[in-house]
């Protein structure tokens, strides 16, 4: 079964994404349990985390459909010593609070060098950080999310998040999230059925599939190979409807959050709509 929804508002509460899921029709959604722009925020409430698994409840969402997100601050592959620190204090708080809401998936963008170290050992410096962070605490698998490869951040190329993956003492509780817009503005085209398939029989070979925790399903406004990160509706981009459509019929893509992260939220019932609508086409590919 495909788990379809859309990174929703948490504003006023955290019980509050998952009613707006529910208004759009999700049976998946994805949230931020704090400030995405902030360092710091207010522990959570007996009350807020009582009201957060009620509304789950309510509306039917298990952990398996729910796909928080961490601080955008966040760099667990920090070359400085200091800020590599505060990162990893950041990501054990992060942890802690899904742990708390009985939430079970962190999706997080693995690092940044800032150009100060080479690729490997900043690669090294996040697996690093995933085992401090796992060890403090339980029930939580780290989600590393591929990136754009935008300015000097890791984690764009397939080989990146198998590196990291392999530094990860607990296997168990390490997974990836993959951004359609990410990955073809890092050079893995999805413009037909054919070179979608081809490039996630590439991720089965380099990452495996037994890895795969949730997607970002986005359209691109950027260039095939840009390394730019510049979302867009489904279908309005530059990927078109054939990756969407093809990832619906695969039952790989089943019993995972497949999230949308496009640009225009009033459109996102839509979204959802078209894509559950896929699942019931034969395809003729």
């Amino acid at each position: 079964m495909k788990y379809i929804g859309a990174h929703v508002s948490a504003s006023g509460g955290v019980a509050n994404a998952a009613v707006r899921a529910a208004e759009i029709e999700a049976t998946a959604f994805a949230l931020f349990t704090k400030n995405q722009r902030q360092w710091r925020a207010a522990p959570l409430s007996t009350e807020t985390i009582d009201e957060f698994k009620a509304a789950c409840e309510k509306y039917h969402y298990t952990p398996a459909q729910i796909l928080p997100h961490d601080s955008y601050l966040i760099n667990l592959g920090h070359p400085v010593a200091d800020a590599l620190e505060k990162s990893r204090e950041a990501f054990v708080d992060e942890l802690t609070r899904c742990q708390q809401l009985g939430l079970t998936l962190l999706n997080f963008h693995p690092g940044s060098h800032l150009m100060q170290i080479p690729e490997d050992k900043c690669l090294a410096l996040i697996a690093e950080s995933i085992n401090i962070a796992l060890a403090q605490t339980e029930g939580v698998t780290a989600v590393i999310e591929n990136t754009a490869g935008q300015g000097s951040n890791l984690g764009f190329k397939f080989e990146h998040l198998a590196a990291i993956i392999d530094g990860v003492e607990d296997k168990s509780r390490v997974g990836v999230c993959i951004d359609t817009c990410h990955a073809f503005a890092a050079g893995y085209d999805l413009r037909t059925e054919q070179a979608t398939a081809e490039t996630f029989a590439e991720f089965e070979r380099v990452v495996g599939f037994k890895y795969l925790r949730g997607m970002h399903l986005n359209d691109a406004k950027s260039a095939f190979g840009s390394r730019v990160d510049r979302h867009h509706s489904l279908g309005e981009g530059n990927i078109g409807h054939d990756a969407f459509r093809w990832i619906m019929r695969d039952a790989r893509f089943d019993g995972i959050p497949l999230i949308l992260e496009t640009v225009n939220p009033d459109i996102w019932a839509e979204e959802i709509a078209w894509l559950k609508a896929q699942q019931q086409e034969v395809s003729t590919a």
